[in-house]
């Protein structure tokens, strides 16, 4: 680790919002919670209402959608809107009253007796495969493991995204510590990853679950796609079981389709801003 620390800072005694510079994301943080404009979110012909965008988070939600769809669960349709973050969409009433955390991805599933809101991404996982049976064991040891390895990405995506992330990509000035402290840490992630995964074909055994959809969209865009350009610094070659279960999981055709809803950036073909339905994958 770099020895050098930059400028130390010394905290006040109360913290103040004063605009404090956040690179890219400046304008949408802030220290409160509500809504700052006033919009209705849209709503379409299918039960599910999906309002998200083609981050890790988003990815989870859409593939396990297009996952239900492959298994011919017609139960499943649903409608993906984009939401744009660096525009503050996530702000508006509308989205607030689905999620007050002011997060993507949201549901809504209009298919009962009142509109059901689901908000997070592991809990949105968990709620669809409870409501079709599929990609959650039903009980016992297998559904504790799968639950488990669902929460630990819960629990590390923090480190992954908004610690090594945030200070190795987005900071508006790179410091030493805080992006070699949690490059530490995402490397032990992925160690825990590797040595479970040298052992099982999937996360929690042979079957494929909510757990890897909600891992990979972080650790396999970590390591097949150079998230955050950070594949050579983090030396991502080296767990050899990740890159197996990543490429496995990458070549499913419901993943393929997943990752495309919501996105609003990169090659054309890869954009599926809106989904409403399989003729927007132009198949």
């Amino acid at each position: 680790m770099s020895d050098d620390r930059s400028t130390e800072y010394t905290p006040p005694r109360v913290w103040q919002w004063e605009g404090q510079d956040a690179g890219r994301f400046t304008s949408i943080n802030r220290p409160v919670a509500g809504p700052t404009h006033e919009r209705v979110l849209p709503v379409g012909r299918h039960p599910h209402q999906l309002y998200s965008l083609a981050t890790p988070n988003g990815v989870k939600v859409a593939v396990m959608f297009e996952e239900l769809l492959e298994r011919g669960i017609a139960g499943a349709a649903y409608d993906a809107w984009p939401i744009d973050i660096l525009k503050g969409d996530q702000f508006s009433s509308g989205f607030v009253a689905v999620n007050p955390n002011s997060k993507i991805p949201a549901l809504l599933d209009v298919s009962t007796p009142s509109p059901t809101r689901v908000f997070e991404s592991g809990a949105i996982l968990v709620y669809l495969a409870e409501k079709f049976g599929a990609f959650l064991p039903a009980a016992g040891a297998a559904r504790a493991e799968c639950l488990s390895w669902l929460f630990w990405q819960v629990g590390s995506a923090p480190f992954l995204s908004g610690g090594f992330g945030h200070f190795y990509a987005y900071a508006p000035v790179k410091l030493a510590y805080p992006i070699d402290r949690f490059a530490m840490e995402v490397k032990r992630q992925l160690d825990v990853l590797d040595r479970n995964l040298a052992q099982r074909r999937y996360l929690s055994g042979e079957d494929y679950t909510i757990a890897d959809m909600a891992v990979h969209a972080w650790y396999g865009a970590l390591v097949l796609d150079n998230l955050y350009e950070a594949g050579e610094f983090l030396q991502v070659n080296g767990y050899a079981h990740v890159l197996r279960w990543a490429e496995e999981i990458a070549a499913r055709p419901a993943v393929r389709r997943g990752r495309r809803v919501n996105r609003t950036w990169g090659p054309e073909a890869e954009r599926v801003p809106e989904r409403h339905g399989p003729e927007d994958f132009g198949r």
